[in-house]
């Protein structure tokens, strides 16, 4: 049913957004059975071939969304921010299709960052390379959401006034086991995110994270 059309005749209805409330739904009792999203055998294949034998970490990677998002000025990151990270000797795959204008002279200065943007038709695209990676970093976007259902490892990193379904003060999420959260404490500040991020990162996969 449409937004603005009539209810039909029915016996009984209720809202989505009131599903939880009529379930008695909990932080403790929300399903979450993952992975619930897989992919074509196809699909995995292509990507397999794709990306060929694995030697060191893979790692997805989103820093931004889109621009017409209500708050995509806090939830997103100018890639220079992101540098540092690009020091981790991991492989490295950007997850995103689009990129904004000042990010582009960035993205040409990292060929360590391997694009996919012309091979990303679809989320299931996205969802079947995402099924080669070991860890998927990104800000809070769609792709976070797909990654997550697939089971996959996702670190999010969130605004100051992240988005009602991360809660707060948590850096873990109910709907998604495999997540992990780092939070601005500060508004704006993404500096102390990152930092924690590449700790984090260097102790996960213990490599070295000096430039080579």
């Amino acid at each position: 049913m449409a937004k603005g059309e009539s209810i039909p005749e029915t016996d009984a209805y209720c809202p989505l957004m009131s599903l939880p409330y009529v379930f008695g739904t909990t932080l403790e009792s929300i399903p979450a059975n993952i992975a619930y999203l897989t992919v074509q055998p196809d699909a995995y294949e292509r990507w397999m071939l794709r990306l060929g034998p694995r030697t060191i970490p893979r790692i997805g990677i989103v820093w931004s969304g889109s621009t017409t998002h209500k708050n995509d000025r806090q939830r997103s990151i100018h890639l220079e921010q992101l540098i540092d990270l690009f020091d981790i000797q991991a492989e490295w795959h950007c997850l995103q299709k689009e990129f904004r204008q000042e990010d582009i002279a960035c993205l040409a200065r990292l060929p360590q960052l391997q694009q996919h943007d012309l091979h990303l038709h679809d989320f299931h695209d996205t969802a079947a390379l995402i099924h080669h990676l070991d860890l998927v970093i990104s800000v809070d976007t769609s792709v976070a959401h797909v990654a997550a259902a697939t089971g996959k490892p996702v670190w999010i990193l969130l605004p100051h006034h992240p988005d009602f379904r991360w809660l707060l003060d948590r850096d873990d999420s109910p709907w998604y086991p495999t997540v992990r959260l780092f939070r601005q404490v500060d508004a704006g500040n993404w500096t102390d995110v990152l930092q924690q991020v590449k700790l984090a990162l260097v102790a996960r996969i213990g490599l070295d994270d000096s430039p080579k």
